[in-house]
């Protein structure tokens, strides 16, 4: 691995702590394993999207979630970090600020996918990024979708610091 290299992990956390896979079939007809959460872990760090702040980074497992339930290795990137962190600053100007956050349609897994396949090449797992529109297609979907887009994680800080070295 050269210096800018760096290995890339989407950590998937479940926000229902085991509820959806324990209660969606009786609830919505269809079997659902969690409500997931994804961040990117590079460069030593976890990256994510909240409505709150916009994208944020943490130690990789930092944010209130604690552990995830599942880490994907999904390669290993050759960007060099400073090109990450304006890629990042991008997307934190234009598709992922804080007021574009919507649990069902612009989350932290589109997030996710997009700076998986900028780093690797390499998408989440499809059942991720589906969730959303599996669950909305079913009655009681539509019935909860107010209380699910209440949902945010924190955690976790701004990724932007004067620095272009990654964190320690």
């Amino acid at each position: 691995m050269s210096s800018d290299s760096s290995p890339v992990q989407v950590y998937v956390y479940d926000l229902s702590g085991g509820l959806a896979r324990a209660m969606s079939q009786g609830i919505l007809g269809r079997q659902i394993d969690g409500v997931w959460h994804t961040g990117i872990v590079a460069f030593g760090q976890e990256y994510f999207f909240g409505g709150t702040t916009g994208i944020e980074a943490c130690a990789p497992g930092g944010t209130i979630l604690g552990n995830p339930t599942q880490k994907v290795d999904l390669g290993v990137t050759e960007i060099p970090f400073d090109v990450f962190m304006d890629y990042l600053h991008e997307l934190a100007q234009t598709s992922f600020r804080a007021e574009t956050y919507h649990l069902f349609h612009h989350n932290c897994n589109n997030f996710s996918s997009e700076v998986a396949q900028f780093l690797t090449g390499k998408d989440i797992p499809s059942h991720i990024t589906s969730l959303p529109q599996d669950v909305l297609s079913t009655p009681f979907g539509a019935m909860i979708q107010p209380f699910v887009e209440s949902m945010h994680v924190q955690g976790g800080h701004s990724p932007f610091q004067s620095s272009n070295n990654p964190p320690n």
